[in-house]
């Protein structure tokens, strides 16, 4: 309960961050080096002028007039010159109504008159989010992790349409899987992650298109489950493993009683066959390990095993029979 409280934290910090870091990027954006630069000049400028006309003019209403002017000249380069990224669009409002948009690249506004609430940014973006304790159509609780790729399409939509498109891309995808999981049995979501991810997109993508957003992709990260269902689970699985196991010995068996019966076929009209077969599983078994064979008496009277046994002993290798004492003669 701690780990998923501690992870429902850590989402909800970084959507703080990735709004703080947007709030710092838009303030930036109200000036920059360029406009900075020009205003310095302007400035610079307008002062030596100003102390040239100090010289050359006695009339002070035409120095503060210079000053005022070149003042005037500097603030406007300073708050009117924007500079849009390659992949950023600015929104721009006149006395409150959206008069277009600007970008990228350099561009001019009129001061106090227009204003740039946002800037959207056209790149694919990274929205990760989740779902917890969430019951699944067979009531059985789930955490469900998942990383969701979208880009804006339409600037003017995503600046107008919605208040902050970046959190409620963010709850529409959350609310879209909560919706999900709910309508899936656990095996489904367990097995059929493809089918979800699919599913997702479409889900979220009709959410968000009006707001001039599309949905890349979605993938499913991780699936939690309650540690005594995936026990009791991985003890399903080894069942299913051993009575596979204990099929698959089954029909071995019978496949080799089967082969056995066919054999059996073939040696009951052929008596010569079978006695061929026993006197050479007789010589590979004395071969291979040269031990004593224990052979019943049923056997040696019905297929002339007494016979085939002697032949056996004397196709042994030397060392199998044990040789007669060498006889000498005696000498008179």
């Amino acid at each position: 309960m701690a780990f998923m409280r501690s992870k429902r934290d850590n989402t909800e910090e970084q959507q703080d961050k990735q709004q703080d870091k947007q709030q710092a990027k838009q303030q930036a954006k109200m000036t920059n080096p360029v406009s900075w630069t020009l205003f310095t000049i302007v400035l610079t400028i307008t002062i030596v002028l100003a102390v040239g006309l100090s010289i050359w003019v006695d009339d002070p209403w035409v120095l503060v007039g210079a000053i005022i002017g070149g003042s005037l000249v500097a603030l406007y380069l300073l708050f009117a010159l924007k500079i849009a990224d390659q992949w950023e669009k600015a929104i721009v409002l006149r006395f409150g109504r959206f008069r277009g948009l600007r970008g990228p690249g350099l561009f001019w506004i009129v001061p106090i008159v227009d204003a740039i609430p946002d800037w959207i940014d056209h790149r694919v973006m990274v929205t990760p989010f989740n779902a917890e304790k969430t019951l699944t159509k067979d009531t059985v609780p789930v955490d469900v992790d998942a990383v969701l790729f979208w880009l804006v399409w339409d600037a003017e939509k995503a600046a107008l349409e919605v208040e902050d498109y970046r959190t409620a891309i963010a709850w529409a995808a959350q609310t879209a899987l909560r919706d999900l999981i709910g309508k899936m049995q656990l095996a489904d979501i367990l097995v059929g992650r493809d089918k979800m991810d699919q599913a997702l997109q479409v889900i979220i993508d009709e959410r968000t298109e009006p707001w001039g957003v599309s949905v890349q992709s979605v993938e499913i990260r991780d699936i939690v489950i309650p540690a005594g269902l995936e026990d009791a689970m991985s003890r399903q699985a080894q069942a299913e493993r051993e009575r596979q196991a204990r099929v698959i010995l089954g029909e071995s068996e019978e496949q080799i009683a089967d082969s056995f019966r066919k054999a059996s076929l073939a040696y009951r009209d052929n008596p010569t066959a079978l006695h061929l077969r026993a006197m050479n599983m007789l010589f590979e078994g004395l071969k291979e390990r040269g031990a004593l064979v224990i052979v019943p008496s049923s056997a040696v009277d019905t297929m002339n095993l007494g016979g085939m046994m002697g032949m056996a002993a004397l196709a042994q290798p030397q060392g199998g029979l044990i040789p007669a004492p060498p006889t000498t003669q005696k000498e008179e």
